[in-house]
């Protein structure tokens, strides 16, 4: 049996989809605006270093009180001062912010963390290659799948 379906127009939206990118490693966060500048689709990445930091971005306080709204966030598990469980379950608390998919981009491969992170309603958890190429990619499938193919509570894309 074939199936014939139609993708839905996947050019560039109009306005560029925020993303926060929660995040600790300068290396991580190198490589990531390196995958996401290689892709097709306009985006503006804010980094925040920490897990307080994450809540005064998403929150609007602390110098953050003109930042936009994020569209989508990529959050690792083990930050300083908030570690990403605590982030989420703050995110969680909030209406506005609980309808933001959040992705875990995490080193971590313990079974537990997962089933942590999808109890507390992460969208996805993935695990960061090793490989900078590996890495590479999984950045530009996370933007592929999250920008291009779902629709975003926002409706930029």
């Amino acid at each position: 049996m074939r199936i014939n379906f139609m993708l839905r127009d996947l050019s560039m939206p109009s306005i560029p989809v925020e993303i926060l990118m929660v995040e600790d490693n300068p290396g991580d966060i190198e490589l990531t605006k390196e995958a996401l500048s290689a892709g097709k689709l306009r985006n503006h990445l804010h980094i925040t270093e920490d897990g307080e930091q994450a809540l005064d971005f998403l929150f609007k306080r602390n110098g953050y009180e003109d930042v936009p709204r994020p569209d989508l966030i990529l959050l690792d598990l083990n930050l300083p001062k908030l570690n990403g469980r605590e982030v989420l379950e703050e995110i969680n608390k909030d209406k506005s912010l609980a309808c933001i998919p959040v992705i875990v981009l995490s080193s971590s491969e313990d079974n537990k963390d997962i089933q942590e992170m999808y109890a507390l309603n992460a969208n996805s958890f993935v695990t960061k290659p090793v490989k900078i190429s590996d890495f590479l990619s999984v950045v530009q499938a996370i933007e592929h799948f999250w920008i291009e193919i779902v629709k975003l509570p926002s409706g930029k894309n």
